[in-house]
This record gives C-alpha cells, structure tokens and sequence, in this order.
C-alpha cells in the first residue's frame, strides 16, 4: 500500500509539472503574467491538500469554496493532461505545429473554451439525476408489491450541502416508496456540515423507513460520530445483521474498511432466507459470495463508475461489475454510480443516478404505479 500511494504522487506531481510547463509554453503573455497564472494553478491545486482538520476549523461557507476548488483541480488537471498528451503525440506524428504550442494566443484561448465548457457540462449533468428501474420479481412469499428507492454515495459533507440532499428527499419521496435501501458514503470526509445544517432532520422528511448499511468514508468522517448521525437522522443502520421487514429480509453487512467484519456467510446464519433477500454492501468486491449464500439481490455503490471519463476504464478493470445490472446463478445484483459523489461536482462519461425497484411476484407485473 505505501508502495501505490507513492506511486500515486509520483504520478500526480509528474502530471502537474507536465501541464505547468505546457500551460507556460503556450500562453502569449510576459514572464510575470506567466508567472501570476502558475501561482494561481499551483494554490488551487495546492487546495486539494488541505487537512479536514483546518477546514473543519473555517467557516462553513470558506471551507466549501476551498473543497470544491481544491478538489475540482485534480480533474481539471487530468483533462489538461490528456489535452497536452494529444497534442505532443500529434507533434511527434507531425500533424500538430510546433508553432501551436508555443506562446499562441489562439490555442491557448481553444483549450480555455474546451475545458470550460466540458466542466459546465459535467456539472449541468450531474446536476440532472438519473432514474435507474429495475423489475425483480420472486417466487418466495410476498404480501404485496414492493416498491424500493435504492441509492449510495450521497457524500454529504462541504460540497454537497443541505440544500442539495432536500432536493434529493423530494426525489425520493415522490416516487412513494414503501422502502428506502442506502448502501453506504452518505457521509463524505467530516460529519461537521452535516451537524452544522442539521441534515438529519432533512431525512426524517422521507415517508418510508430506510435501512443502510457503513461506507468507507463513514470511517474516514469517524464511524461512533456517523452512527450517531445515523440515529438523529432515523436511518436503520445494518452492521453484520439482517431483519425481515415486509416480508423482505435485508442483510446490511459492514464496509470491508472494517477488516473484522463477519464474512457474509455468518451473517447468512440468522437470516430468514425463505423471505427475498437483499444484501447491502457497501463496496462491490467478491460478488462470488451473494451467490453461494443465496442472496436474491445484491446492492452496492463505491465505485462512481470513475466519476468522469476516462477512470471508468480503470473501475471497469478493478472489479467484476463497476456498474449497472449484473447476474450471477439466481443472484441479481446492481451496482451503482451513486447519487451524490466526492470531490468537484462534474459528470463526464458517467451519471449520478437513484434506483427505482418493483418487486413482485412472478408473473405479476407491477400495478398502481408507473414502473418507467
């Protein structure tokens, strides 16, 4: 692990000095403009870095301008890099003028217009939530027909703020859910926001019980002070257990960031598997193991599919599923790209999504209610 994490910065700084020295090679003004301009990348940046420690110690409104700058920064920067990677390859095939990259006023000016323009869109996009549907359907007893709002990643904290989870309450509440299943990160780094607006008294507006299950970023706010948080808000926190509501059994496991966790198939022991089971598992990892417990359906987040383009590929080559609907035997699973997510608040390649599940008996589709 030390190993990646140097690897990581390694990586991270050699970008930066990459885009720094192209961004100072291509914009036509004097050296102490040039000079200003660098100062500026390098602070917001340099943003990115701040311990949670000191912006707890800000006021609210600063330290959300500082998290949102300083975590904005990294994806700007990726962007900035794959922008100066095609255009040296194009030089190196000679499609691509030198003249281009050196103090021009023209092409410094076109990746301005591509890069604000392409996070104008990543924010408007996130900003716009996508209803996921999914119809499950079981052979084992079922009173009625269910409908369950299924979301993860909310990452409540100085970016995503009280104004934004009311909006999302509204969301859910209007698909009149019988149930509401989160599975995990409804915490971002530090629980001070979500203290300091009184967000829990938001979730008490939902008109269905919820039941959830820890993320990692629950233990990296403080796992007692997010339990409690969970309490306030009147969340039903499932850690290692399972209950049957309705006649559904939901399994709620503890994040693996808990290395003594039950293994699922303890878990398993106390659950009423006669009753269509779900698991809530924070992160998508050994999907094999709903499968051999017999878990009908599996839920689960952590991924953000990346959060912007390219870094799907790489959650698409870490796990089984990084996204979407998957199957394994009789086992269904969705894995989500997450309602809210960390960092700057932009989508490019990917969605921020809520999901909407019927489940009915077999051969019975859905009644009373558009299941579109």
């Amino acid at each position: 692990m030390r190993m990646f994490f140097i690897f990581f910065a390694l990586l991270l700084f050699g970008g930066l000095a990459y885009v720094l020295w192209h961004i100072w090679c291509v914009l036509p003004f004097t050296k102490g403009i040039k000079w200003c301009i660098i100062a500026i990348l390098v602070m917001c940046f340099a943003m990115m870095f701040l311990n949670f420690r000191l912006t707890d110690s800000m006021p609210l409104g600063l330290a959300s301008w500082v998290y949102d700058i300083g975590w904005s920064s990294i994806f700007v920067l990726l962007y900035l890099f794959i922008t100066f990677l095609v255009l040296d390859l194009g030089r190196l095939v000679r499609l691509v003028p030198k003249a281009w990259l050196y103090h021009n006023g023209i092409t410094a000016g076109v990746i301005f217009v591509l890069i604000a323009g392409l996070f104008i869109y990543g924010n408007i996009h996130y900003n716009n939530k996508y209803r996921e549907t999914v119809n499950l359907t079981t052979k084992k007893p079922l009173s009625s027909q269910k409908r369950i709002v299924m979301v993860s990643d909310l990452h409540l904290g100085y970016h995503n703020r009280r104004a934004e989870l009311e909006r999302w309450i509204d969301l859910i509440n209007a698909e009149q859910p019988d149930m509401v299943f989160i599975a995990g990160d409804i915490i971002d780094m530090s629980i001070r926001p979500l203290n300091e607006e009184k967000m829990a008294e938001v979730f008490r507006r939902l008109k269905a019980p919820v039941y959830a299950c820890l993320g990692n970023h629950e233990y990296f706010s403080g796992e007692p002070s997010a339990q409690r948080f969970y309490d306030e808000a009147g969340i039903h926190l499932l850690r290692d257990t399972a209950i049957v509501v309705d006649d559904v059994c939901i399994v709620g496991r503890d994040d693996r960031t808990n290395r003594h966790r039950k293994a699922l198939a303890d878990i398993m022991k106390s659950a009423d598997t006669t009753r269509y089971t779900v698991l809530l598992d924070h992160q998508p990892y050994h999907l094999e193991e709903a499968e051999q417990c017999g878990i009908d359906f599996q839920f689960s987040g952590h991924t953000h599919y990346g959060q912007v383009w390219p870094i799907s590929w790489i959650t698409d080559a870490t796990y089984e599923c990084a996204f979407g609907p998957w199957q394994r035997g009789d086992t269904r699973y969705y894995i989500s790209s997450g309602l809210g997510l960390w960092g700057g608040k932009y989508r490019i390649g990917t969605r921020s999504e809520y999901v909407v599940a019927e489940l009915a008996p077999s051969r019975t589709l859905p009644e009373g209610r558009d299941s579109q």
